[in-house]
């Protein structure tokens, strides 16, 4: 009956993820999950199909944890085809998160035991993953390197090459199994690996072949999205009146599909292109579409960038005052979402414009004034004016007189009896993490050494500095031994009282050197037999698995301890690969050099314009005869 049940929900839930509705569909496999099962394949199948509903769901972490469930449970029960599926769900996982080598080795695993096992379906996948993960590796580079314009930084160029090169072996395996759907996919992003490649007539030639596949399946989204990207390549061969048609089709689908943002990204491309051909009066009317749907969306980013683009629209028809308000709006929209190119732009624009309207740097300028103050002198961010943290410190006491100057400034000067003793206090509270013991000891040595000068009555030279820390020096060294653990003389007594009292601090500065104990050996063979443990600590244990019922049915089926086989050069060299990245993983990420949001294309092809543009100067100088 519990069988039935947990199969029953499981079920449920995959119908309800292909309808859809994934946040019903995960809450019928948890419960799934709950009532537990004895069948291995099907618990397997419960993981793998929650991991990827969690995934839907953008819940990484949750997706992370039962694709490792099921790449556990697929090893443990020795089931090839699904560690290779736990391996390909896992590599798409990481390739979220951003963690590119560690996708690679999943998806690579993925691709190693798909032909082991003579699976073509599952090769063709596992190339299709290993092409995405470097695909988005290549991007991610490009958004976050710094570049030069006019240049594609080596490795972001051979990121995005090897992406090229397993898509084009992803479309040959599929073109053998005709697989039309996944043929279209693969022209896809081939498309857009040349186009970020600079490639663009073999993009447009990929494209096309995309369209057309859309176009039999009639799948109207990949079809807006080939619409999109014969666009964009069309821009960087000149063919602005081309590019035009494409968007004009692209914002006609992405209506049918009812996709605001889409829309907005539309009219922002038909606004660009028409400013490119100058045809300013239609660009106004598709920029104003495009801030209309942003405010509509709350996008910041793309409605300051509508009003950037509105103002330079403006000023080409000569509509000055138009122009001011917009760089206006600019300026305050750059501010807020602290976009300093943004901003600095915005300022040269109103400089400018007010020049030309003949307005003074003070005139009309109240309505943006209130604007600078709270910013920073950089601008960009507002400031945070914070208290000290030192101030919700209830603990620390400071002294009425002067710490800074008089007891613990750059080197240490002693004045009076009382600034030591509250500069002392506060060094006290500081380090929290000392014994009383060694406070006691330091403290007592300090007190000492002040008394010593204070009878001499002369000032710290540096031969008093070095005595006084070799002073110190001599009574920290002590500290190592007083954090050892002593050895009871007796074994017998040893034996008896597994835990015995900490003999006093007199007693351990009395007693030999620990190497001269009796039970040295026995100690460090008590070590050696527990730190041999610690690798069995951290094995995968089947009975942690959430949901699994061992039973005798399924026991046999189970790897125990006791069979684990010891692992291959191929495991320590997946493992070495995944191990050296671990030290990016601990990097602070740079932010993001320009803002983007949803009603924004993610190739911003004015921006690339600006980078492709940046060539034509050299190809345009001349070159100088040699006298």
């Amino acid at each position: 009956r519990m069988e039935a049940s947990c199969l029953e929900l499981a079920l449920e839930g995959e119908r309800l993820c292909k309808a859809g509705d994934f946040k019903a569909g995960a809450a019928f496999f948890e419960a799934a999950v709950q009532v537990g099962t004895e069948d291995l394949k099907t618990l397997s199948a419960i993981y793998s199909q929650l991991g990827n509903a969690y995934f839907y769901l953008k819940e990484y972490s949750k997706a992370l944890e039962y694709h490792k469930h099921d790449l556990t449970l697929a090893r443990t029960i020795g089931d090839r085809i699904g560690e290779a599926k736990a391996s390909g769900n896992l590599g798409n996982t990481l390739k979220i998160l951003g963690q590119f080598e560690e996708a690679v080795v999943c998806c690579q695993r993925h691709l190693d035991i798909s032909q082991e096992q003579g699976d073509k379906v599952g090769e063709a996948r596992a190339l299709y993953n290993i092409g995405n993960v470097y695909h988005a590796k290549g991007k991610h580079l490009s958004w976050n390197m710094a570049q030069d314009p006019g240049y594609l930084p080596q490795e972001v160029k051979e990121t995005l090459q090897k992406a090229s090169e397993y898509y084009e072996r992803n479309l040959s395996l599929v073109k053998e199994l005709g697989d039309r759907a996944a043929q279209g996919r693969a022209y896809g992003n081939l498309g857009n690996t040349q186009y970020l490649l600079g490639n663009f007539s073999e993009a447009i030639a990929f494209h096309k072949e995309r369209l057309a596949i859309a176009k039999e399946f009639g799948d109207k989204a990949a079809e807006r999205r080939a619409y999109s990207n014969l666009g964009n390549a069309h821009i960087f061969l000149g063919r602005f009146d081309i590019s035009a048609e494409y968007y004009k089709k692209t914002l006609q689908l992405s209506r049918q599909l009812k996709d605001q943002a889409v829309e907005a990204q539309a009219c922002y491309s038909l606004g660009n292109t028409y400013t490119l051909l100058q045809d300013y009066e239609r660009a106004i009317e598709y920029h104003l579409k495009h801030l209309v749907i942003a405010q509509e969306l709350g996008d910041r980013v793309g409605e300051g960038r509508a009003c950037w683009s509105l103002g330079n629209a403006y000023v080409s028809l000569g509509s000055h005052e138009q122009a001011l308000h917009f760089a206006r709006k600019h300026l305050e929209i750059s501010q807020e979402i602290g976009d300093r190119n943004g901003e600095l732009t915005a300022q040269v624009n109103i400089a400018q414009l007010k020049s030309a309207l003949g307005l003074g740097p003070g005139d009309e300028d109240m309505g943006i004034a209130h604007h600078y103050s709270g910013y920073e002198a950089q601008g960009a961010r507002p400031k945070r004016f914070q208290r000290n943290s030192m101030d919700s410190l209830d603990l620390l006491k400071f002294p009425s007189e002067k710490v800074s100057k008089d007891v613990w400034p750059q080197r240490l000067n002693i004045r009076s009896s009382s600034s030591l003793r509250s500069g002392l206090e506060l060094r006290w509270e500081f380090s929290g993490l000392w014994s009383h013991r060694t406070r006691g000891v330091v403290w007592g040595v300090l007190t000492l050494f002040w008394i010593l000068l204070s009878f001499q009555k002369i000032n710290r030279t540096p031969s008093d500095e070095e005595c006084f820390f070799d002073l110190l020096s001599k009574f920290q060294s002590n500290r190592m031994d007083d954090q050892r653990c002593p050895l009871e003389e007796c074994p017998s007594e040893a034996a008896e009282a597994p835990a015995t009292p900490v003999p006093a601090l007199e007693e351990r500065i009395s007693q030999s050197s620990l190497m001269a104990s009796p039970q040295t050996e026995e100690f460090f063979d008590l070590i050696a037999s527990s730190q041999s443990r610690r690798l069995d600590d951290q094995r995968a244990n089947v009975g942690n698995l959430p949901g699994l019922r061992i039973t005798h049915n399924n026991l046999g089926h189970l790897r125990v301890e006791g069979d684990a086989q010891e692992p291959g050069d191929e495991f320590f060299n997946m493992l070495m690969k995944c191990q050296s990245s671990r030290i990016d993983d601990q990097r602070c990420a740079p932010p993001d050099s320009i803002p983007r949001g949803p009603t924004m294309p993610d190739e911003d092809f004015f921006s690339l314009i600006q980078r492709v543009q940046a060539k034509r100067m050299d190809e345009q100088r001349v070159d100088l005869a040699s006298a």
